[in-house]
């Protein structure tokens, strides 16, 4: 064993390809990290109304279960990627696997609503420790090029095809043992690949360098202007958009927000450096998968809830239905990602924009007792063929981004993600909610009304994927499908075959001749 600065580094000559044992086992160890956090998000989506009724949750604080979640879990990430560049990769990993399972068990026995609320932001400020740590740990682990590019793919498109399959489960999970076991399901889970980090990875124990901090400021201010923001979305409808709370709420997210401004300019270490913001399509790319995911995410949840309220499906049934949807997004990583290398990124995020925008158009057009086959199912494929591309080649929008800020850059296109799905639950159920009172409030039935407010929503969702686009028409236009977190080229592989980075990495001249 090596020892570089605090790096352990086993005796190995090079990086890991996706041709032998042990780099397909990693590759498959880093994805299970991915589709945990994924899954986490959307498994919820069918056991819904179970919780609702066995936690007597009302409808308007529902979707805090999937939203609290999808919330830290963004706020978190960029925190959670400079923690890992401080004090090492696996071990912000097995931190963020044991807060995840915590939380998760205590979900799983939470008697009342806040209580599986709050465990859901704890959950998803494991998952925010996760994510950036398996992420690099890809990144830096496998050869450049074809490897590094494969495994970076399968990345890309596991968070769809988990989205997909977490819908699945928690509808078996649901109608069988009870919804409680979406969340004892995951600690069991933990272990496993805890086990697998421990067997696998490097042990690296980061770098500190002098004057570093972590800007807890910065992420509590920007996470609790983000969750003002949302809680004011989702009480709107019940209070009034002018009530005095409503204004009240939207004044104090503003004012949270903008001394999270402040406190990044002022801070020695930001959070988010806004010189990056500078960089040329760097911002359009992030706010391209920002709609994006406003407009997707929130297709699972009332599509579901479409399914199950007014078509009557079991959670079971719910939940399989949207299996087709991992085969699209299977075959649109593939497709995706041989167009980008002979067209460029832009024109497939543009087209795969439209193409999502299309399919969820379709479905809010599905009558009030539709069919699954001919009403449902061509739109959950075309949605799903769109959304897969923009997942898969948004990233390699990227390429331009300097090598010292790729690192950060990659933390804001996660966020982007999270904070996007949780703004499209907050503004679309106040979309829905305020469809569905003002039908009621004409005397029309409740099912009707409550299947008005959804297909409100779902156009809507439709429309922020067409503005998607709009926006991606900015993006850079790259044919090299560029990681989702670049290494600098100034670095050299070490004895075990990682690069050591920017983020306080050693620079190449300290270990390495050049080449």
């Amino acid at each position: 064993m090596t020892s570089v600065q605090g790096q352990v580094l086993p005796d190995t000559g090079s990086r890991l390809v996706l041709r032998s044992r042990l780099g397909a086992l990693t590759l498959v160890l880093l994805c299970a990290v991915q589709f945990l956090d994924i899954a986490d998000a959307a498994i919820v989506n069918v056991a819904l109304p179970s919780i609702q009724h066995s936690l007597g949750f009302s409808q308007q604080n529902l979707q805090w279960v999937a939203s609290g979640y999808i919330l830290t879990y963004g706020g978190f990430l960029l925190l959670g990627g400079r923690l890992g560049d401080l004090l090492g990769r696996r071990r912000m990993l097995l931190t963020g696997l044991a807060v995840f399972a915590a939380a998760s068990l205590t979900a799983g026995l939470a008697a009342s609503a806040g209580l599986l609320v709050a465990a859901r932001l704890v959950q998803g400020m494991g998952a925010a420790l996760m994510a950036p740590a398996a992420l690099s740990e890809l990144t830096t682990s496998f050869r450049e090029g074809k490897d590094r590019n494969t495994a970076l793919g399968a990345w890309g498109a596991i968070s769809g095809m988990a989205a997909a399959a977490g819908v699945f489960l928690g509808g078996v999970l649901s109608q069988g043992p009870g919804w409680r076991w979406i969340f004892f399901v995951n600690p069991p889970i933990c272990v496993m690949v805890a086990a697998g980090a421990l067997a696998l990875l490097v042990k690296d124990r980061g770098v500190r360098t002098r004057g570093a901090a972590f800007d807890s400021q910065g992420a509590v201010l920007v996470t609790g202007g983000m969750l003002l923001l949302v809680y004011s979305l989702v009480r709107a409808p019940v209070v009034g958009w002018g009530s005095l709370q409503t204004v009240l709420t939207l004044i104090g997210s503003g004012g949270l927000l903008i001394a999270f401004a402040r406190n990044e300019l002022r801070s020695r270490d930001p959070l988010v450096p806004f010189a990056i913001l500078r960089v040329k399509g760097l911002v359009a790319a992030d706010l391209t998968q920002l709609i994006a995911f406003t407009g997707f995410f929130s297709m699972f949840f009332y599509a579901t809830l479409y399914m199950q309220e007014i078509l009557h499906y079991s959670p079971l049934k719910a939940g399989a239905a949207y299996l087709p949807i991992t085969a699209g997004f299977a075959v649109a990583g593939v497709m995706a990602s041989q167009l980008v290398t002979r067209i460029g990124t832009r024109p497939v995020v543009v087209a795969g924009c439209l193409i999502a925008g299309a399919g969820i158009y379709y479905v809010s057009k599905v009558p009030l007792h539709g069919s699954y086959v001919t009403d449902l199912l061509p739109g959950f494929l075309v949605m799903s063929l769109g959304a897969g591309s923009v997942f898969v080649s948004v990233a390699a929008a990227n390429a331009g981004v300097p090598p010292d800020k790729a690192g950060l850059a990659a933390g804001l296109l996660n966020s982007s993600q999270q904070i996007g799905s949780a703004l499209g639950l907050a503004i679309l159920s106040a979309v829905a909610i305020t469809r569905t009172n003002h039908l009621l409030a004409a005397h029309v039935s409740h099912p009707l009304a409550a299947d008005a407010g959804y297909h409100r929503a779902l156009l809507v969702g439709g429309i922020l994927m067409a503005a998607a686009a709009v926006l991606a028409l900015r993006i850079g236009n790259t044919r090299k499908a560029a990681p989702l977190v670049m290494v600098s080229t100034e670095s050299h592989p070490g004895q075990n075959g990682h690069a050591l980075g920017d983020a306080g990495r050693p620079a190449r001249q300290h270990l390495y001749p050049d080449k």
